[in-house]
């Protein structure tokens, strides 16, 4: 696969990245219960390296349209972690279906959300180690909620990348 985006790539990311904002605003009503991770995953078992596109794209959005704020800070690093886990889930994983490494990846990912978000909360809040891990565990009931719907919607990830590739080569 080429290095260097081009027009055609641009524009998809860009709207793959706006849907998953839209798809995150739609769902949230829903506590911690969207299609990020699902996204993520599927986009990187298609894309590889460059699924970081569409994902900094949703990633600008939620800054611009939801503000930029301490909140925002950690998704600079969060969902690059979780992109990071699917780069690392075999190259066959489409083609032989796998589904459930990556259900397992999105389902873990969403169990320690709150602790990988947690150490830069601890620093802007200015809490200490035991202040921080009541912080975790007080989140975990939350953290259990994104898990769950990480697993729901993990089951969507291979039929979402099998579409995504099906739709490239007909572009």
């Amino acid at each position: 696969m080429k290095s260097k985006l081009t027009i055609k790539e641009l524009c998809i990311f860009a709207m793959l990245g706006g849907l998953m904002y839209a798809l995150k605003r739609a769902m949230e009503f829903l506590p911690n219960i969207h299609p990020i991770g699902l996204f993520i995953v599927a986009l990187t078992l298609v894309y590889r390296k460059k699924a970081l596109c569409p994902l900094y794209v949703y990633v600008l959005l939620e800054g611009l349209l939801a503000g930029f704020n301490t909140w925002w800070i950690p998704y600079l690093y969060l969902w690059t972690i979780l992109w990071a886990g699917a780069m690392l889930l075999p190259k066959d994983t489409l083609e032989k279906k796998r589904a459930w490494p990556c259900i397992a990846l999105v389902t873990v990912f969403g169990l320690l959300y709150g602790t990988l978000y947690a150490p830069f909360s601890a620093i802007v809040l200015g809490q200490s180690f035991s202040e921080m891990l009541v912080w975790i565990a007080a989140g975990l009931s939350f953290d259990a909620l994104h898990a769950a719907g990480n697993f729901a919607l993990g089951f969507l990830i291979i039929p979402l990348a099998r579409a995504i590739k099906k739709a490239q080569s007909l572009v």
